[in-house]
């Protein structure tokens, strides 16, 4: 019988699963991870702002769906190196139109278009509520959350189509769209509906980002509750790891030697080309501006940069029980085993022998177990913002992820003691020297 998460790991997966639960778009992640960060000292930094008066602690910057936050030591040194780990915010979804109200066939649907890499069967047949951010005439914004079954992209019955399980093909423009009503068509029903959800009125709304999620709770599976089952877990599962460790960081009783910095990038699962994504400038831009809040200069910056090294985690794959042949016959990592370090020698991960070397004794320190994974041969690999964040910054970068089944799914699967083991290890590695 698999060892069950000892109290330690239950408590952080509890704190885990409630973090998934308020933050089913971007922007609501976003919105957790400050609201943590701020219970733990940390201010938020405008970046119109003057950031001179804020040299030292802990400090936040939000762009949109992306979160950059670190902590200074007292007297750190303009020169001082970062440790950094990033992560994104983002996951694949169902996105809504700019004119969302449609239909056919005497039912009321909802326009909506697949943001990312979707295993679109997933999202049949689930009860999907509304959630994202609205944009006013003021130039403010205001998270929406409709969090109860609004929404069903229905399944067509077997009865009508006898051949579906030799080979389900869904149309992503005919097939996808979720009903919620009977009727004809209504223009603005939507944008009313989430108005009054909001508490706003619906025409000061001009703009908005809103997206679908599946409302079924976050919880734990398995004989002895060894797996964590939940929407989103790619790539929550970092980004609260993060945040917990830059937590601890800025909690020890003793200052870490560098400047820890969690960098939470959006559309990661797109490219990452946005100006709150990891292709942008901006954690160059936010690095920079810490040290010369310091009075420091460029030759400090690029004596930082030189000392620094960067962890990429996000989500890993699993060997998959029924299809143990697409992996690698060398390198299976399995959940609870520990963090995943990602190897691909077309770049497609940043991580080599330095950055495997790095990450691999921050694991020895926190006595965390860690996976090697490489791709089958045979198989295109994914990728994540390790490789750009080191073309960007020139940092020794490392990717690493937790084992997972049902990648990109609506609802995904991993090891109960490994988000904790994750948390641990990122905590010694922006901690140690």
């Amino acid at each position: 019988m698999s060892p069950t998460h000892d109290t330690l790991d239950r408590g952080h997966n509890d704190d885990l699963l409630g973090f998934v639960r308020a933050s089913p778009s971007p922007y609501h992640v976003v919105a957790s991870a400050a609201q943590r960060l701020e219970k733990a000292g940390f201010a938020e930094l405008r970046e119109r702002d003057d950031w001179t008066a804020g040299a030292e602690g802990g400090r936040y910057v939000v762009r949109g769906g992306a979160l950059l936050a670190w902590y200074v030591p007292p007297g750190a040194p303009a020169r001082t190196p970062f440790r950094i780990v990033g992560a994104h915010t983002d996951s694949p979804n169902l996105r809504v139109k700019p004119k969302p109200d449609t239909g056919s066939a005497g039912w009321r649907q909802i326009a909506v278009e697949v943001y990312g890499g979707v295993p679109l069967n997933t999202w049949l047949d689930r009860d999907l509520g509304v959630s994202g951010r609205l944009a006013l005439r003021d130039g403010s914004t205001r998270l929406v959350c409709v969090d109860k079954p609004l929404l069903r992209v229905p399944q067509l019955a077997i009865h009508l189509d006898r051949t579906v399980n030799e080979g389900l093909a869904l149309d992503r423009q005919r097939h996808m769209a979720p009903l919620w009503g009977l009727g004809g068509t209504r223009p603005g029903a939507l944008l009313g509906r989430i108005a009054d959800e909001a508490g706003a009125d619906a025409a000061e709304i001009l703009g908005w980002d809103l997206m679908l999620h599946d409302i079924q709770p976050p919880g734990y599976l398995g004989a002895d509750e060894e797996f964590i089952v939940a929407p989103r877990l790619d790539n929550q599962i970092s980004v609260h790891a993060g945040v917990t460790a830059l937590v601890a960081a800025a909690g020890a009783a003793r200052p870490p030697a560098s400047i820890p910095v969690l960098a939470a990038f959006d559309h990661e699962e797109v490219g990452s080309g946005s100006e709150s994504g990891a292709q942008g400038p901006i954690l160059e831009r936010v690095l920079g501006r810490t040290v010369t809040a310091r009075a420091g200069g460029a030759e400090d910056f690029n004596r930082a940069l030189a000392g620094a090294l960067c962890v990429s985690s996000d989500m890993s794959h699993a060997v998959h029980p029924n299809y143990a042949e697409r992996h690698d016959p060398d390198h299976r990592p399995l959940p609870n085993g520990g963090p995943v370090i990602k190897v691909n020698v077309n770049q497609r991960y940043a991580t080599d022998g330095t950055g495997v070397a790095a990450f691999a004794a921050a694991c020895e320190r926190a006595e965390v177990p860690w996976q090697p994974f490489v791709s089958h041969n045979a198989m295109p690999c994914g990728t994540s913002i390790g490789p750009i964040t080191a073309a960007r910054l020139g940092v020794t970068t490392v990717d690493v992820g937790v084992a997972g089944l049902s990648m990109h799914s609506a609802r995904e699967l991993c090891g109960a003691r490994d988000p904790g083991l994750l948390a641990r290890v990122l905590t010694e590695f922006v901690t140690s020297e």
